[in-house]
């Protein structure tokens, strides 16, 4: 088996950047693998300049990788730009890849899954790739299922895979509404991603991931998932560009002793799962209406 290069994307969160790195070090195959860090370059030359160079002096120190390669961009892409042309560059080189930011924590055998996964499912055009992170629902899953669609928390795809996407939102957005599939594509109307890809087209938000979602789901390509996470997302706390403390939608997991076995199951949606998700998605969105009726209860009481 011929390991997937391993390409992580940073920018100015130190903390972060270590967490991530160290729980890769402690990988089974991290002495086998190749690591690429894309490395953003700072907004301004204040504040944002200090964070990068930081983040830059200590990726110097990293060790545990068969090889380490540091591409430090000089202008400022931003996260979509950078994970899109870097994506690429690696995967019209090595065929294949593995995709991680840098407030992810993993699974000492998250990088055997993975590659694994990869070469199991290789000739399989059905699927587009395959993912390591699973909302933190209370049914029990299956140990390996598909899912429609592709997804952002740590994954790998192929070259025929990254080949399908599509940066254009408009076009996505356009396809979906002619065929009328937002309701599918939001998950049976439990998770506004089609709200998502029109911000990112009117600019409210630099999203790569909605359009490669979009992407895979109007190809009706599959993407591996299993029963539970062998990721955590401990960038959720508003330190991330993209991200805010109200916007969380995983658990705290331990997730270093995770393993899970990939082996041959049928290559087509589980519907059953997707159901699982989107009633945790519907549970999600309950929990909010009530916090929201709440402050607005509170905030009429202080007016009377």
């Amino acid at each position: 088996m011929k390991l997937a290069p391993i390409a992580l994307f940073v920018y100015n969160r130190l903390w972060h950047t270590q967490q991530t790195i160290e729980a890769l070090q402690k990988n089974i195959l991290a002495p086998e693998s190749d690591l690429i860090v894309f490395s953003d370059g700072p907004k301004d030359f204040s504040e944002s300049k200090a964070s990068v160079l930081a983040i830059r002096e200590y990726l110097k120190t990293i060790t545990g990788f068969k090889s380490i390669k540091i591409i430090a961009r000089e202008k400022n892409n931003g996260l979509a730009q950078s994970i899109i042309t870097g994506v690429s560059e690696i995967i019209n080189q090595y065929g294949k890849i593995i995709v991680l930011e840098d407030d992810m924590i993993s699974s000492q055998y998250f990088l055997q899954y993975m590659n694994e996964a990869l070469d199991f499912y290789e000739t399989e055009d059905q699927v587009i790739s395959i993912h390591a992170y699973i909302y933190p629902v209370k049914k029990t899953l299956p140990e390996t299922y598909f899912l429609k669609g592709a997804d952002c928390w740590g994954w790998a795809t192929w070259k025929r895979g990254w080949n399908l996407f599509e940066p254009d939102g408009q076009k996505l957005l356009k396809e979906l509404e002619t065929k009328k599939l937002t309701k599918e594509f939001d998950f049976s109307e439990s998770y506004p991603y089609t709200n998502m890809l029109r911000d990112q087209i009117a600019g409210k938000n630099n999203s790569w991931a909605i359009r490669w979602y979009a992407s895979a789901f109007l190809k009706n390509k599959l993407t591996l998932y299993s029963c539970k996470s062998l990721i955590d997302n401990i960038g959720l706390d508003g330190s991330g560009t993209h991200c805010s403390k109200t916007n969380k939608v995983a658990n705290k997991n331990d997730v270093k002793n995770i393993k899970i076995e990939v082996k041959k199951i049928e290559i087509k949606e589980n519907n059953e799962t997707r159901s699982i998700i989107v009633n945790y998605f519907k549970n999600q969105n309950n929990v909010v209406i009530k916090i929201l009726k709440y402050l607005k209860n509170i905030k009429h009481a202080f007016k009377n």
